[in-house]
């Protein structure tokens, strides 16, 4: 039987580069079944906003029925009374504590600048459980919980993902002389994690290590990056600008039975109906679910002709250095894939 993915389209660009990813799998003859839903501020405004989430009841029963989730570009609204983001809130609700964003330059892209790492990110606790207590009407708390078994089964994921892809080093990014008991118990889990293993592990601190990313990024090549939930989404947005655009990159969120793939950009409504905007992170996130849900072969053809389409650079979107459509980078991406495929 064929693994079953709920699919959001989402907001703002989030419905061109979706359908561009839904594209380029069903050319590639994707088994696995599809199933749209909706999520998102977008639809939460045109039901009048009274949900209590941006996803609505019909959707979670779907994503509750499924093997994996996509989750196209959502807009978070800053106000006090908006709900949580849909990505946290899927997070939370399936216990995703593993948000993954493997990191590449690409030649054409940064000549004369390469990274190539893994950014490991806790997504269930830190700052971004929401807890927050206003004091008085000038004043406020906001809460970074840290537990030692989200921090353990955290670890685990990464050092199985080191095992996987015979990665050697670590680096966990902390700020341990001022959070003396959170980071505290993270560094902590990260040396038994690695305990008995081959792993070199070093520790860096936060401020340090944005520094460190911009002056010499090629020091964390071949490492997987390790870090709780605010600090280390700070260091991926870091890593992505190096790459060349936050459209190239593509993420994962996974727990011990289910997983959400995503492209780590938003939903810049701005572009949206243009047909402009770079679909790579969202096609490479596509090809990584059809990996999650059994289809190996479909995702390293698609990562083959993407790495090939930026790398050629005849048909990119403009953030990268060209001037072809969403639809005309997608075209070329199905090509290449199909290609790689009858071979």
């Amino acid at each position: 039987m064929s693994k079953k993915a709920a699919v959001m389209r989402g907001d703002g660009i989030g419905p061109e580069v979706v359908d561009s990813m839904l594209r380029v799998l069903k050319e590639c003859n994707s088994q696995s079944e599809i199933i749209l839903c909706d999520a998102g501020s977008e639809q939460w405004d045109r039901n009048g906003r009274r949900d209590k989430s941006y996803i609505p009841d019909a959707t979670m029963k779907i994503l509750e029925e499924s093997d994996a989730c996509f989750k196209g570009p959502t807009t978070t609204i800053p106000v006090p009374d908006a709900p949580r983001s849909v990505a946290v809130t899927l997070r939370q609700k399936f216990e995703l504590y593993s948000n993954i964003r493997p990191t590449k330059t690409y030649d054409r892209l940064t000549p004369n600048k390469k990274l190539d790492c893994v950014c490991f990110r806790e997504a269930t606790e830190g700052l971004y459980t929401g807890i927050e207590v206003k004091i008085t009407d000038d004043s406020a708390i906001a809460i970074r919980k840290i537990t030692r078994q989200g921090c353990r089964r955290f670890m685990n994921s990464a050092v199985n993902w080191a095992n996987k892809y015979h990665i050697k080093k670590m680096v966990a990014i902390t700020k341990r002389n001022i959070l003396k008991q959170t980071d505290g118990i993270f560094w902590e889990e990260v040396q038994n994690a690695v305990k008995g293993t081959d792993i070199t592990l070093s520790e860096i601190y936060i401020d340090n290590m944005a520094q460190q990313m911009v002056v010499a990024p090629e020091q964390f090549n071949g490492a997987i990056l390790v870090s709780t939930n605010l600090f280390m989404d700070i260091i991926s947005e870091l890593a992505s600008g190096l790459v060349g655009s936050i459209g190239l990159i593509y993420s994962a969120n996974m727990g011990d039975d289910f997983a959400m793939f995503e492209a780590a950009h938003g939903s810049a409504p701005q572009f949206a109906g243009q047909n402009k905007v770079n679909p790579t992170a969202t096609v490479l996130s596509g090809a990584w679910m059809a990996e999650y849900l059994g289809e190996t072969e479909i995702r390293n053809a698609i990562f083959a002709a993407t790495d090939q389409v930026i790398n050629e650079g005849k048909v990119v979107t403009w953030d990268i250095g060209g001037n072809a459509s969403t639809t005309q980078m997608t075209d070329a991406i199905i090509k290449y894939a199909k290609e790689k495929l009858r071979k």
